[in-house]
């Protein structure tokens, strides 16, 4: 049952700050950008519709359904609380957040350290303006976006000093000609400007009942577990509106509601574990493989999903653990730290480490011994490292685009050999027996069939990366053109080196090879620069016209390092 009341923002405000009204854990945090909240107080001056607010209410001396966190006065986000009796009748905001956040905020609080100001000369028959700022100093003088207004100029007032004296005194007019006074405004304009939007500010925000709050009564005599559901439920219709979630968001939103432990072990492993690129919709999507359910709908969570979580904590922790050990022991965290790699592989490095038959300290510290008592070890290497030099889970090109696809075929392989070792051999068959372009035997002809990125990496002994360095032609596309070579060969990865910004769009700028890699003034160290970029150390190929030649003597170094890192 739901019941409908209206209330003025400023008295909901001030229950705000009391903890009357809190969020459940169930609730994400504040995701509503400075614009977006300045734009909901203009809306409220100008009594148009923004929308209700709907709570669960629970009453003093009982146990909330939900544990609880307080809005944030500041902006920043707020742990929950565990909580086994009430102290005083409370409101669980289920759908409003974020509009009691940017009231609570704005006449209380701040938000990036900037306090909310309400330009007074506001053309109010137009656009009540609010601003957030740090320094009130830098809030503009005069407007540059409308012309038309009667005012040029703006008049910035804290919309917290403004609350404030507005409650104290009762008398709106009053405030406005204190304001008037102190300023030293004679102007008629300017006073009318400043009295019609106080007024609004007072009728709007302290004296009408302007907001709408539905209080939804939770019936104590269904069972604990029916009545989360029923709100979980709630709560996900609810979404259909406002500010949407995603739909990870949301799944991490119900498991919250199951169990609130969900709220700290999320925060705690993306924390912890982001330089590996563990996003809370991988982190979700592992806590479904591990069940051996991959293909779960984000409609169908179910309180088990989260049970299983919360009574896996300890063994989720030491299994990312072992995880992140496993990438810096294999020299690919780095390639991983970059950002924006295909999670996927990790996922079954994850699963076959997660069943393993071991317990928790002794799985955390599982490659401590990598290099002489792991036998899991070179086999996931090696798996990795084809994995990545094919492209196999790559967004374009050759891999597997659709995530479920992928996950099913290798799923239905590797949950056959728990606790054994890492079926890698078997794993391979699965991409050769499918649809994908897969070797692990490199040659010159097949080199720019490869992932390039992954294979730069290993190319500068895993220490360079494309997105800090630019893809350089090493004989000049220019050159090599007018010299009528194969498009493909000019564009091969065989004549392509990272150079940083500068040197290439610099000193090399399209000059001949030979030229300029004879010249200490571009190259000080020559035999170093052939090292580090795998450059034939036979000089007479250096010539544009020997492009062929150098190309086949190149590919033959790539291949060799490639061989160097997955043998």
């Amino acid at each position: 049952m739901a019941i409908w009341k209206t209330y003025r923002v400023a008295d909901v405000v001030t229950e705000v700050d009391e903890e009357k009204f809190v969020l459940p854990v169930i609730q994400r945090s504040l995701v509503w950008e400075e614009d977006k909240m300045e734009l909901l107080f203009d809306t409220l001056l100008k009594g148009d519709s923004f929308g209700g607010i709907m709570v669960i209410e629970e009453e003093k001396d009982t146990k909330p359904l939900f544990n609880y966190r307080p809005f944030t006065k500041d902006g920043n986000f707020i742990p929950s609380r565990e909580v086994e009796k009430l102290k005083q009748q409370q409101f669980f905001v289920i759908d409003g957040q974020q509009r009691l956040q940017t009231f609570y905020i704005g006449l209380k609080g701040s938000i990036n350290g900037k306090v909310l100001y309400f330009d007074l000369f506001s053309d109010y028959n137009f656009e009540y303006e609010f601003k957030f700022e740090k320094d009130e100093n830098k809030l503009p003088k005069k407007s540059k976006e409308n012309n038309d207004r009667k005012i040029p100029e703006h008049f910035w007032y804290p919309v917290k000093t403004l609350s404030e004296n507005l409650k104290n005194t009762g008398k709106y007019k009053q405030v406005v000609k204190e304001i008037i006074y102190k300023q030293g405004i004679t102007d008629d304009l300017k006073k009318d400007h400043i009295e019609e939007n106080i007024l609004s500010f007072y009728e709007n925000v302290l004296n009408s009942e302007t907001l709408g709050i539905s209080k939804v009564v939770i019936n104590k005599s269904l069972p604990e577990i029916e009545n989360r559901q029923r709100i979980v439920e709630l709560f996900r219709r609810l979404n259909d509106g406002g500010t949407r979630l995603s739909p990870f968001d949301l799944v991490a939103s119900i498991l919250k509601g199951f169990s609130w432990e969900m709220e700290g072990f999320l925060k705690e492993m993306l924390e912890k574990y982001q330089d590996i690129g563990l996003t809370q919709d991988n982190l979700i999507k592992l806590i479904f493989l591990l069940q051996d359910n991959h293909a779960k709908e984000m409609a169908s969570i179910e309180a088990s999903d989260a049970e299983f979580a919360i009574q896996n904590i300890d063994r989720i922790k030491a299994t990312i653990k072992a995880l992140k050990d496993f990438l810096e022991f294999s020299k690919t965290y780095d390639y991983y730290k970059e950002g924006n790699r295909s999670f996927i592989p990790l996922f079954f490095i994850s699963y076959h480490l997660f069943h393993k038959k071991i317990d928790n300290k002794t799985l955390s510290n599982y490659f401590n011994n990598y290099e002489t008592g792991n036998t899991d070890y070179p086999l996931m290497k090696k798996w990795l490292y084809h994995s990545l030099i094919n492209g196999v889970f790559r967004s374009k090109g050759v891999g597997w685009i659709p995530y479920k696809t992928g996950v099913r075929k290798i799923l239905e392989v590797i949950k056959n050999y728990k606790n054994q070792n890492f079926p890698s051999d078997e794993l391979f068959k699965v991409y050769i027996e499918h649809p994908i372009t897969f070797t692990t035997k490199y040659f010159s002809d097949n080199l720019d069939q490869l992932d390039s990125s992954f294979v730069f990496y290993l190319m500068y002994d895993r220490t360079r990366i494309i997105r800090t360095n630019d893809i350089d032609h090493i004989m000049p596309k220019n050159i090599l053109e007018e010299k009528d070579f194969d498009w493909n060969l000019i564009n091969s990865i065989k004549n392509f080196q990272l150079l940083d910004y500068g040197t290439n769009r610099g000193t090399k700028n399209g000059k001949p090879f030979k030229e300029w890699i004879n010249n200490p003034e571009y190259v000080k160290d020559k035999s170093n620069y052939i090292k580090i970029h795998l450059i034939p150390s036979d000089e007479t190929l250096w010539e544009e016209d020997k492009f062929k030649e150098f190309s086949e003597e190149r590919a033959k170094l790539i291949i060799s390092k490639i061989d160097q890192y997955v043998k």
